[in-house]
């Protein structure tokens, strides 16, 4: 099944995934994380490949990690509840997607993630859930 979003849908699912990475780059290795956690959204597939396959024009996510997280974090649980309602397998791709780019975004890191990317993780982990 293919999804019809509307304009306000693909805002809504990129400002999650993207400012997931974006959440994760600034508990982090900036530029590395962005990069691997990007590598990874533009590699989705099905109908949220299409729609994360451009980053969002226009989003203005504020000039704290707070400010950024006070946005992301509740369009990633809006982001759920959306594909749930239209196609739960669509719900898990974003789902997976998402699990994904943040665990791209820790890669770069040498041995284990430092605890502020784990805890970042895990705050995006529960928004995911949080639908």
């Amino acid at each position: 099944m293919s999804i019809t979003f509307t304009e306000q849908d693909q805002l809504t699912l990129r400002t999650a995934a993207w400012g997931a990475v974006f959440l994760m780059s600034a508990a982090g290795s900036a530029h590395k994380a962005a990069t691997e956690g990007s590598i990874a959204l533009t590699s989705a597939t099905g109908s949220i490949g299409h729609v994360l396959a451009k980053a969002p024009k226009g989003v203005k996510y504020g000039r704290t990690v707070a400010a950024l997280a006070d946005q992301v974090l509740p369009a990633l649980t809006a982001s759920m509840t959306l594909l749930e309602q239209h196609d739960p397998a669509e719900a898990d791709n974003f789902h997976r997607t998402v699990h994904v780019a943040v665990e791209a975004a820790t890669r770069p890191q040498h041995g284990t993630p430092s605890p502020t990317m784990t805890e970042m993780a895990r705050k995006i982990t529960e928004a995911l859930d949080a639908a």
